[in-house]
């Protein structure tokens, strides 16, 4: 007798269930994200860091199961760079070294351009709350963030499919990630004409 394989898809093995009109339904609770952008804090002095900490404090005071997740908002070129740099190593060729090199010094460019692109996203779950009171402590929320001088919004579907997409390095566009995978391959209108 074969036992059966337990096949689970990545989306049921991080416990997301479907989009809701506010964020994520998942097997823990529905979540809510807000994007928050991040602040440069190299060009700020030790006295505004100190102040920002204390804000950031504030909002962890105020909503203190409040989740919050950092990422770059860009793509790394590490590998790319680390097999240039081995290829380089290697090569024989002048003409192709010397393209390997242009490459390199152009990852790099990129690569410090991008270095302050990070976001920051602040996710609040709800497991059987109200709608209304819901959509009360989500507008709370996104009022005591920006209370404390954080530029915020609260994220659509889009930016989330983004931001997942970015987490997983599936690709930089998730926004154009299908929400069903593989329905871009049936035609609606056939299969509606096969149903009547």
């Amino acid at each position: 007798m074969k036992s059966k394989k337990n096949k689970n898809s990545v989306q049921e093995l991080i416990g997301i269930q479907t989009f809701t009109k506010r964020g994520l339904k998942t097997d823990k609770g529905e979540l809510v994200y807000f994007l928050v952008a991040p602040t440069n804090i190299s060009v700020l002095s030790k006295e505004n860091i100190t102040v920002k900490t204390w804000h950031l404090m504030q909002v962890l005071s105020g909503q203190p199961d409040i989740e919050i997740s950092c990422i770059d908002s860009c793509e790394r070129f590490d590998d790319n760079k680390a097999n240039m740099l081995e290829r380089l190593s290697i090569e024989q060729n002048k003409a192709v070294k010397e393209c390997l090199r242009k490459d390199i010094d152009y990852l790099d460019n990129i690569q410090i351009e991008m270095s302050t692109a990070r976001q920051f996203m602040f996710s609040v779950r709800f497991k059987k709350e109200k709608d209304e009171q819901v959509f009360n402590q989500i507008n709370r929320i996104e009022k005591l963030i920006a209370e404390q001088g954080f530029e915020v919004r609260r994220m659509s579907k889009d930016d989330i499919k983004r931001f997942i997409a970015i987490y997983f390095g599936a690709s930089m566009q998730g926004e154009l990630i299908p929400d069903i995978d593989g329905k871009d391959a049936f035609d609606d209108e056939k299969l509606n004409e096969m149903v009547i």
